[in-house]
């Protein structure tokens, strides 16, 4: 069985900076990149909103600086996804998929959360090109523009909310009678002149072209079909975080978020630290990601001078 001091599980902004700082910090940090080496923003376009890119830059392109950087303080970097932990004793034993053991001292638990689709195979052609499920992150690219927002709850309330500000006109694709979110928020959306709620209407297929998403076409309770002239798709329906591995020995939220201990990044189990999306049903941005993984490598590189 392999012996790390630390074993990072998980990439993206969270994972490729926990791996920079204990790399610098001569802990010979081994990152397990997982199903989606450098995480949800891979399938992002352009990121406007991250320091230090003053014109912009891909989401992949992004996530490969940030790898590249690890690499260059040492860090180990495999393909591969956890298949199973035990974090009875330590150091941690963890498996890899393919048969790879380890015995960890620290680990750090980076495997983020993904969003809820709604399975169309329209949507999954034109994720990037006009369908995204972050409106904080690509609602500045439709200002002045018309755009559909999916779901009723206080996530797409808060999107509906937040791309009224940007946009021309924000059609609410509600699929019940009633909104489920908040009643305070409720208020605001029904308040708000440029969003129309289309009740009890589901997508049934995302149109467009090479040059993105054009509109949208609604079945509504009755099985009348109607069609939305929109450039974006917002799919607000929530997040499941990537914590299976992990349910059976960290504390969980309701939602299945990893619970962390005050302001630090230390979980339930003593040498186990958990950073980005995984633990943040709140945020989920790039830069508050990087900021809780710089956390993890801190937390784990006084625990391990302990």
């Amino acid at each position: 069985m392999e012996h790390v001091k630390c074993l990072i599980v998980g990439s993206g902004p969270a994972g490729y900076t926990a791996a920079i700082y204990t790399a610098r910090a001569s802990l010979q940090p081994v990152v397990y990149e997982g199903l989606l080496p450098g995480g949800q923003l891979t399938t992002t376009t352009d990121i406007e909103n991250f320091p230090g890119y003053p014109k912009g830059i891909g989401g992949a392109a992004m996530m490969e600086d940030l790898r590249s950087q690890a690499l260059r303080f040492g860090a180990d970097i495999r393909p591969g996804t956890v298949a199973s932990v035990d974090l009875s004793r330590r150091p941690f034993a963890v498996a890899v998929d393919g048969g790879a053991a380890l015995a960890a001292d620290a680990l750090v638990v980076a495997t983020g959360a993904s969003a809820k689709y709604l399975g169309l195979p329209s949507e999954e052609r034109f994720k990037g090109q006009g369908v995204s499920a972050c409106a904080t992150c690509d609602g500045f690219f439709y200002r002045k523009q018309d755009v559909v927002v999916v779901g009723g709850g206080d996530t797409a309330c808060e999107d509906a909310l937040h791309l009224a500000g940007l946009c021309r006109k924000v059609y609410m694709v509600v699929r019940r009678s009633v909104l489920r979110a908040s009643h305070a928020m409720q208020q605001r959306v029904l308040a708000t002149p440029n969003i129309e709620v289309l009740w009890e209407h589901q997508p049934k297929e995302v149109l467009g072209d090479e040059r993105g998403v054009n509109a949208v076409r609604l079945a509504g309770a009755a099985g009348e079909e109607r069609r939305v002239e929109a450039t974006g798709f917002f799919v607000a329906i929530g997040h499941h975080p990537n914590t299976e591995v992990f349910r059976p020995w960290l504390q969980l939220d309701e939602q299945g978020y990893i619970v962390t201990q005050g302001k630090s990044t230390r979980t339930s189990v003593e040498g186990v630290f958990a950073c980005g999306d995984v633990q943040d049903p709140v945020y989920r941005q790039a830069i508050t990601a990087a900021g809780s993984g710089c956390m993890a490598a801190i937390d784990v590189e006084h625990f391990l001078k302990r």
